[in-house]
């Protein structure tokens, strides 16, 4: 199973890589930025031009209830995530593709015994129908998402720790792909090793990006080949 961890639960001596999946594995934030013009124009509201770098780290619960607070809206946290659910799960299930050469990257990681992990703030009822339908979903030894830990979001370390953790390799063996400021900072400041994946999503802080990250990219075929 996906979700399994070594058998005697101890960190062991390999590598490990674990993969935010939002504009890292899967090239999907243009399904979000739909949602969002989509669900507050229907509203009344246009889209804030900081609606997307505010929530871009948060939880999908805490995306929710931000989004109540800021625009006034009467309606639940649970009401808001099964609206937005509706409006984006179809593209997830069809056509939301796979990074160039991730695939690739992730079966070559696999081969050379690298522990690999799932790290996202995407809704555990998204990830693996997507993962499946593009053929990546049994590479993975662990699964894991902010979901797991408290809705931490990823302005925190902590949902990659626990990825860390679950495919039992120490943090400062483990390389984290992601494409988020944020993550990246909180991925360097627990001694794991960040790449980055370049999005347009995040294209406003790509020099900060540069500056922090250990390594950054435009697609899988960049990336390191020994971790």
């Amino acid at each position: 199973m996906p979700d399994a961890i070594p058998d005697d639960g101890m960190p062991n001596a390999g590598k490990g890589a674990i993969f935010d999946l939002d504009g890292t594995l899967l090239d999907s934030m243009h399904v979000w930025t739909d949602v969002d013009n989509e669900f507050l124009h229907s509203r009344g509201f246009d889209v804030p031009r900081d609606y997307a770098d505010s929530i871009a780290h948060m939880s999908f619960d805490g995306c929710a209830r931000y989004t109540i607070e800021r625009f006034g809206l009467p309606d639940t946290p649970e009401e808001l995530m099964d609206e937005w659910n509706r409006m984006a799960f179809e593209a997830y299930s069809t056509t939301v593709p796979l990074k160039p050469h991730a695939g690739e990257y992730l079966r070559h990681l696999k081969a050379t015994g690298t522990r690999l992990a799932v790290a996202t703030s995407l809704p555990p009822n998204f990830r693996e129908p997507v993962l499946r339908r593009l053929g990546v979903f049994d590479l993975f030894d662990a699964l894991c998402s902010v979901d797991d830990v408290g809705h931490v979001s990823k302005d925190h370390p902590d949902v990659y720790l626990y990825a860390a953790e679950r495919i039992g390799v120490e943090p400062h063996d483990c390389t984290v792909f992601e494409d988020i400021l944020v993550g990246i900072r909180a991925v360097k400041s627990v001694g794991m090793t960040a790449w980055a994946m370049y999005d347009a999503s995040s294209a406003t802080h790509w020099p900060q990006i540069r500056k922090v990250a250990d390594g950054v990219m435009h697609d899988f075929d960049e990336a390191p080949r020994t971790l």
